[in-house]
């Protein structure tokens, strides 16, 4: 089974090899923030959209299983899921390339607007809800992580919570990528963690999803380590947020990203204190006042410990580490439980 993996990162390589200068020859490069640390002007124009390399990559990885399986029972049957649960991370994927399309139309670092990206969003969560529990990959019983109990909750409550948790995840998953390799660093071992979760509960679709996936982003990090010659773009990050959540949600564990994803949580909460208190204080205080007193320097945080002498080597570093342990932590939290359709 784990060749599935290998195959998924030499294809990730071969697709990088391929793409990278065609990306370049197209002009498709990377708008940077003015604003943001004086040395990532050197990255403008570095290509983006790069997320391509682990998504086809595990797209192949997934037909390199259905090929080597082709007469197993078990395939058949869970095609119809694992192809559910690329397509919705497809469709953020997609989501992501019409707004890094309209990022280098604009040679500006935004998008498609707020508005736009949260619709869309929502509406790929909800049907994917709707998929999950037609498949009876999803009840409205929710597990507790290291209490190891269940609490039904009414189905539309159920949905309701479901929508904003996949959009919260995703979009924090976002915020995370503005470091080299950082956001492939930190998104391993969250992957790790939903294979074995999948593997020791039998659940063949989850586990196939996710080493591919771990097999294409290990190939797309040899030309994402720092200096990067390429990003992934919202085009990958959304992805990769959607891929979390559908492995959370398949699985039937969706707290688990509460321990799994502290550093994607830590990120989004650093740009909500660094903008709540600058409005509080611009109200209260002045705009001068303000300015001069943020909480960071820059936010997200990982922009702050740039600004405070990090290297992205050392950022790089220490955010794996950290996501490492919390998947660690993460796993101890659901061990034991069995998850739907195990």
């Amino acid at each position: 089974m784990y060749i599935i993996a290998l195959a998924s990162f030499i294809i990730a390589v071969v697709i990088g090899l391929v793409l990278i200068p065609i990306l370049k020859a197209f002009k498709l490069g990377q708008p940077i923030k003015t604003i943001g640390p004086v040395w990532h002007s050197s990255k403008a124009g570095t290509p983006t959209m790069g997320g391509w390399i682990f998504i086809l990559a595990g797209a192949a990885g997934i037909f390199v299983w259905r090929w080597l399986n082709s007469s197993a029972a078990e395939t058949s049957r869970g095609l119809p899921v694992i192809a559910a649960i690329f397509v919705f991370a497809l469709v953020f994927g997609i989501i992501g390339f019409i707004d890094d399309l309209a990022k280098i139309r604009k040679k500006q670092n935004e998008g498609l607007t707020g508005k736009v990206k949260f619709l869309l969003q929502l509406i790929a969560a909800l049907v994917f809800l709707f998929l999950m529990r037609n498949f009876g990959y999803l009840t409205s019983n929710l597990f507790i992580p290291f209490l190891y109990i269940e609490i039904a909750i009414p189905v539309p409550l159920y949905f309701a919570f479901a929508a904003f948790v996949i959009v919260g995840t995703v979009n924090a998953v976002n915020l995370t990528d503005g470091v080299d390799g950082v956001l492939t660093g930190v998104t391993l071992p969250v992957l790790g963690c939903f294979a074995l979760l999948a593997f020791v509960s039998r659940q063949t679709v989850q586990f196939v999803f996710a080493i591919v996936l771990i097999g294409g982003l290990a190939g797309y990090l040899l030309f994402n380590f720092h200096p990067a010659k390429v990003f992934m773009g919202d085009t990958g990050s959304l992805f990769l947020g959607g891929a979390i959540c559908a492995l959370a949600f398949s699985l039937n564990i969706p707290l688990v990203l509460v321990p799994l994803c502290l550093i994607y949580i830590w990120t989004t909460l650093s740009v909500i204190i660094q903008v709540g208190v600058f409005k509080i204080r611009r109200k209260t205080r002045g705009l001068e006042y303000a300015q001069s007193h943020r909480v960071f320097k820059m936010s997200p945080f990982h922009h702050h410990l740039e600004k405070s002498g990090w290297s992205e080597y050392r950022i790089f570093a220490v955010y794996t580490i950290i996501s490492t342990v919390c998947a660690i932590a993460a796993y101890v939290s659901i061990a034991g439980f069995t998850v739907v359709g195990g």
